[in-house]
């Protein structure tokens, strides 16, 4: 059977991620607040739980995307995602789910790498950057669906969008292994495929990038940082939305409103990510740093807002405007990571950035849940905006650096 073309199978796999995802996390927080009775604390200590296991094992895994195989680390990764979701929305107990974050963020980790790394070897780094933001596209329109779907299937039972949509990624796995080709990655040979020399010169490799580019340092910081503001806000808005009187909707549960937020923010965002397609040069390292710059101080502002706000109108408007600037970024992002790599330790360096957001979730999430519980909600939401304070210096810094280093190439011209 002739595959697809790789192009069109990214975009298949982009948006059917994002719709089984969206199925499932539309409702996942009301399920951990309502159905499995977690604290403030305790929703933190699920996400710090989750990036531990992505921290431990995405270096690990974006060695294997690019020793062994692009394509089968994403299949390995979606079936573990599965797994950890299925066990997760059978139990609703605090320990096993736990241990759901464990199973599927090891899953995040194979995909997360490996699949920007296959991309690109398929269609060349020139086109990569906007590819990225085009699947960003298809995954948003294809998580209305999924916000669609998860609300109706939680208004049958809150824990079935959890269970269904794990299944569904066992399936995805199974799907793209049949179909995604794998034709630019040329693997190792067999005598260096077990060896864990190759693994350490891969590694290796990924490291001294940062020597040849010494910018990825302040990137990877930028992305701790990012890190710990998405911990803070990604566990804990639930609850503070679910502390308003929230008006009724006669015929459904409460937890249609949470899939109304998601919706109203994802279709902001459509629009906002082909703005950034279309004028974004995905290419230029300054012009990237500059939007992200933008978007990180907007971010705070509203961010800050969310937290400050008594009236349930001003925190959902403040809150839906965090989704298109979160959307857009994530792309942006990781173009910008993905600049001037070497082929062979691409995946390797942006599962490096993975495992920098990772480190940011671990140290920063604690924190922000210790000082939910210690202070308040809205305090926490608040330090989690500031947060992002020091990325705008970093993003002036090596914006600064970039303009003196083209001074210097045009005095050596």
């Amino acid at each position: 059977m002739r595959k697809p073309n790789a192009y069109i199978v990214y975009l298949i796999q982009e948006g059917a991620f994002a719709l089984i995802f969206w199925v499932i996390v539309t409702v996942d927080g009301v399920y951990q607040v309502t159905m499995a009775h977690l604290n403030p604390l305790q929703l933190v200590l699920v996400g710090t739980v989750l990036e531990l296991a992505c921290f431990v094992f995405e270096v690990p895994t974006g060695v294997v995307a690019d020793a062994y195989s692009r394509k089968l680390s994403i299949v390995i990764g979606m079936v573990l995602i599965g797994l950890g979701f299925m066990l997760e929305g059978s139990f609703p107990r605090f320990e096993l789910i736990l241990l759901a974050q464990v199973v599927w963020g090891i899953g995040a980790t194979f995909t997360s790498g490996a699949t920007q790394a296959w991309i690109t070897d398929e269609i060349g780094e020139a086109n990569a950057g906007r590819a990225f933001l085009r699947g960003s596209q298809v995954g948003q329109v294809c998580t209305l669906v999924g916000i669609a779907a998860g609300m109706a299937l939680a208004n049958v039972r809150l824990n079935l969008p959890i269970v269904l949509g794990g299944g569904l990624f066992v399936g995805l796995g199974l799907a793209l292994w049949l179909i995604m080709p794998e034709n630019g990655f040329k693997p190792t040979s067999v005598k260096d495929r077990n060896s864990w020399q190759r693994m350490a010169r891969t590694l290796r490799g990924g490291l001294a990038m940062m020597q040849v580019r010494p910018a990825l340092i302040t990137i990877l910081v930028i992305g701790s940082i990012y890190g710990a503001f998405t911990e803070g806000l990604d566990r804990l808005w639930t609850p503070h939305l679910l502390s308003f009187t929230l008006p009724a909707l006669d015929g459904f549960r409460p937890v249609v409103w949470f899939g109304l937020v998601r919706a109203a923010g994802m279709l902001l965002a459509i629009g906002m990510t082909e703005v950034a397609r279309r004028r974004v040069d995905t290419n230029s390292h300054a012009i990237v740093a500059r939007v992200l710059s933008i978007n990180s101080a907007l971010l705070i502002a509203f961010v800050v807002v969310f937290g400050l706000t008594g009236h349930w109108g001003v925190a959902f408007t403040a809150f839906i405007a965090t989704m298109p600037l979160r959307e857009m970024r994530d792309p942006l992002y990781t173009a910008w990571v993905n600049q001037r790599l070497d082929p062979q330790v691409r995946a390797t360096v942006i599962s490096m950035s993975a495992q920098a957001d990772a480190l940011g979730q671990m140290v920063g999430g604690p924190i922000l849940g210790a000082i939910a519980v210690g202070a308040s909600l809205r305090a926490a939401l608040v330090v989690a905006g500031l947060a992002l304070l020091p990325s705008l210096l970093l993003y002036t810094r090596t914006l600064r650096r970039d303009t003196s280093q083209q001074e210097l190439e045009a005095v050596s011209l």
